[in-house]
């Protein structure tokens, strides 16, 4: 049975999981997710994912199913925006990224009991010219509270994205192509697509 636990309280990436066919206990980690100084997007989340995964690793008796842990990230003008903080954060951040292209960095860490693969997925993404009122209905939604960047692609936030370079799902939070194969390694079960 391809079963996991899942380092992340993240229901958009329990419902990709359930989509490829993963069963999974939730076993989410706290760490610290502060931005070492000058530390680049992408190290970031690297170093996140694979922090959330050992987290989880240590809190078990034995290491008995693969740990996954995800982060990420949205980075405009090497500028990375994590979760805002408040309401008024997630106007400043949608506005930052306003009329602007930027990337969404994530990073997924699968640990077994005898090792840890990491794996990284970038998406290049342009988001629309918004207005004022656009963004302050948007952030009265509510749905921004919770996300990276102030927006989920999945929700109300898509209608704010002209154009997207790269994986919808890595956008999500979980990019099904590069999770699929570090389970596959694991030897979950998972089918691939047919080949041309």
């Amino acid at each position: 049975m391809n079963r996991i636990y899942l380092a992340s309280r993240s229901p958009r990436r329990a419902e990709l999981l359930t989509q490829i066919g993963i069963t999974y206990t939730i076993l989410p980690s706290d760490i610290d997710e502060s931005v070492y100084n000058a530390e680049e997007a992408q190290a970031y989340v690297l170093r996140l994912a694979r922090a959330k995964a050992e987290a989880c690793g240590h809190a078990l008796p034995v290491v008995d199913l693969p740990v996954l842990a995800a982060d990420t990230t949205v980075c405009v003008n090497q500028q990375i925006l994590g979760k805002p903080a408040d309401d008024d954060d997630a106007v400043a951040m949608l506005q930052a990224l306003s009329g602007q292209w930027h990337e969404v960095h994530t990073a997924i860490a699968l640990l077994t009991a005898n090792n840890i693969e990491v794996a990284l997925s970038s998406t290049r993404v342009k988001m629309a010219q918004l207005s004022r009122d656009v963004i302050a209905a948007y952030v009265a939604s509510g749905e921004p509270r919770d996300k990276a960047g102030a927006y989920g692609i999945q929700g109300l936030g898509g209608t704010l994205i002209e154009r997207i370079e790269g994986s919808y799902s890595g956008v999500m939070g979980l990019p099904l192509f590069e999770t699929a194969s570090l389970l596959r390694k694991a030897g979950m079960q998972i089918p691939q697509s047919c080949q041309s």
